[in-house]
């Protein structure tokens, strides 16, 4: 992507689960608008990857988002390379399915950590240095923070927590100079998502493709968005052009928020 204009030059960036997917183009985004970004996750290569590839202005931090020690440990080094921490993208997540009655406590458990306790930890220990440089965080939750899905009650539970944390940081620390905004993505192309349609693709013996199709038919963009398209708001988000922004919930689902589920059968037999 060829930088549009540099807001972001001189602010430094830590994003969460950054190796791939929304994570990665996020971090591409603010090097390509000036910016230094720390690229933290729990699995090193893609991390060391990344950061090979965008260069002198990003460095990689391998660690576990929501573990203190490593929270600490990666903001510390953050400083210390960069000198301050303007912008926190919580951005690390993990999709287990289950109903609830289908939820041992180990499931229920990894998306409390992988999905909530991630942007907690991370963004609580990055606060000091934050109200420092009057900085900003995005958590990207999801439309299921907004909405439920069939049979993943840890992922839509944690995804609506993740607004509540949002809303709370913004009360408690706007006055400190502080904003906090959440995005909601609908179906993004990314790894994790093509690994559900796969999986959906097997039930219905389609491709990966027509899978992505069907999940999108009833959206008035019918596709699923690209990672740089979220990336293009967490920046914006994140930037000085966002200044009077904070407690706000951006949703980016190609439409699918605004459909009317119950008037879904009209436009069907319609289109017969």
């Amino acid at each position: 992507m060829e930088p549009t204009h540099g807001r972001f030059t001189g602010r430094v960036a830590l994003v969460t689960g950054a190796g791939t997917g929304i994570g990665a183009a996020v971090c591409r985004r603010i090097v390509a608008e000036g910016g230094n970004v720390v690229l933290t996750g729990r699995r090193p290569q893609p991390l060391h990857d990344l950061a090979t590839e965008l260069g002198a202005r990003a460095l990689a931090l391998p660690g576990d988002a929501a573990v203190t020690g490593d929270a600490q440990r990666i903001i510390k080094s953050t400083v210390e390379q960069f000198g301050r921490l303007d912008v926190v993208v919580a951005n690390a997540g993990g999709h287990h399915p289950g109903a609830a009655a289908d939820t041992d406590d180990d499931a229920w458990s990894y998306s409390l950590h992988a999905n909530l306790n991630s942007a907690f930890v991370t963004i609580r220990e990055a606060l000091p240095s934050l109200i420092e440089a009057g900085g900003n965080v995005v958590v990207v939750s999801s439309i299921a923070g907004l909405f439920a899905g069939p049979g993943v009650v840890g992922y839509v539970t944690t995804k609506h927590a993740l607004i509540g944390l949002m809303r709370s940081l913004a009360r408690d620390y706007g006055h400190q100079g502080v904003r906090v905004n959440a995005v909601c993505p609908g179906w993004v192309r990314t790894a994790m998502a093509d690994e559900q349609m796969d999986e959906l693709g097997k039930q219905y013996g389609i491709d990966r493709e027509a899978a992505y199709s069907l999940v999108t038919k009833n959206q008035p963009l019918r596709r699923p968005a690209e990672s740089e398209e979220i990336a293009n708001l967490v920046a914006f988000l994140a930037s000085p052009e966002a200044s009077a922004m904070t407690g706000s919930v951006v949703v980016a689902d190609c439409g699918a928020n605004c459909v009317d589920l119950p008037t879904i059968a009209f436009a069907e037999g319609a289109a017969q």
